[in-house]
């Protein structure tokens, strides 16, 4: 395993790589609250069979994390710095694995570069508007009359408790490290935290508006997709895996019993998926 950084339009970006380059790529994408630590478990199984590169996103993990004022914290500048990720690193095609924040990214890479895509690993990765569990209605109506006492009470999901409570939602008792929630919320504790991440969370409503762009890549391209869904996620519901199926039928649907950050507690079974199906 290499841990590295790399300049992107004059911003680090780390990332995690591992396995031979002659391999094919395998880009791992994260989600909120975490970076690429998520990925600690997963990457030494793919190793053997894939080139495996996981980055973490600005303003994530170990990446450049300018302020707020200073950088446009939206998903769509999110996913130009990744793609330029790409460019840098000579990377023109790979599968794409995806989860939470990574799906709205990397489903708009795959239409930007639909032959780029070798197949697509969805972890509680929605794209549908069955996938939105009920708290999404909340947001809804933040999104058409945002105030600011309303962006200051969704702080609320950077408490560590709430952090912690996404983790361990879902699970079965004593079965998630504390590993990866405890480095979570120590990132939470950076400078301009709570600002930038309220960008994102105002911004989420952009990927509901191209939750149909998306759908129409998935119609008109038939990537091949992995669906490996943690069945008790309140937060992108296990409906938002099935529904893949509608617009690719060859999608494979595994809902795994786990919640939200399923990874934690699944990491082999769906290692184990990935191998079986494109190693």
């Amino acid at each position: 395993m290499k841990f590295s950084k790399i300049k992107v339009n004059g911003l680090n970006v780390f990332y995690r790589e591992s396995g031979s380059q002659d391999k094919p790529v395998f880009l791992l994408l994260h989600g909120f609250p975490t970076s690429s630590q998520m990925f600690r478990n997963l990457m030494p199984l793919l190793a053997n069979d894939f080139h495996v590169i996981a980055p973490d996103f600005i303003g994530f993990g170990q990446s450049a994390a300018p302020r707020h004022t200073e950088f446009n914290y939206t998903f769509e500048n999110l996913t130009n710095y990744v793609d330029d990720f790409l460019k840098v690193m000579q990377i023109n095609q790979f599968y794409l694995y995806v989860f939470d924040y990574g799906a709205p990214i990397g489903f708009e890479l795959a239409t930007r570069h639909p032959n780029s895509i070798l197949g697509i690993v969805s972890q509680n990765g929605n794209i549908y508007q069955a996938g939105l569990g009920a708290k999404w209605a909340e947001r809804a109506i933040y999104w058409q009359h945002p105030t600011a006492a309303l962006r200051k009470s969704y702080q609320s999901a950077f408490a560590p408790e709430t952090i912690k409570g996404q983790y361990l939602g879902g699970e079965q008792p004593d079965s998630i490290s504390p590993d990866g929630y405890t480095l979570d919320i120590h990132y939470t504790e950076s400078p301009d935290y709570a600002e930038r991440q309220s960008d994102l969370i105002f911004d989420y409503q952009n990927n509901v508006k191209n939750y149909p762009k998306f759908q129409q890549y998935v119609r008109d391209y038939q990537p091949e997709i992995l669906a490996a869904w943690g069945k008790n996620d309140p937060s992108f519901v296990y409906q938002g895996a099935e529904a893949f199926k509608q617009d690719a039928p060859n999608t494979e649907v595994h809902l795994l019993d786990g919640g939200h950050f399923v990874l934690e507690s699944h990491w082999q079974e769906i290692g184990k998926l990935i191998l079986a199906k494109w190693a």
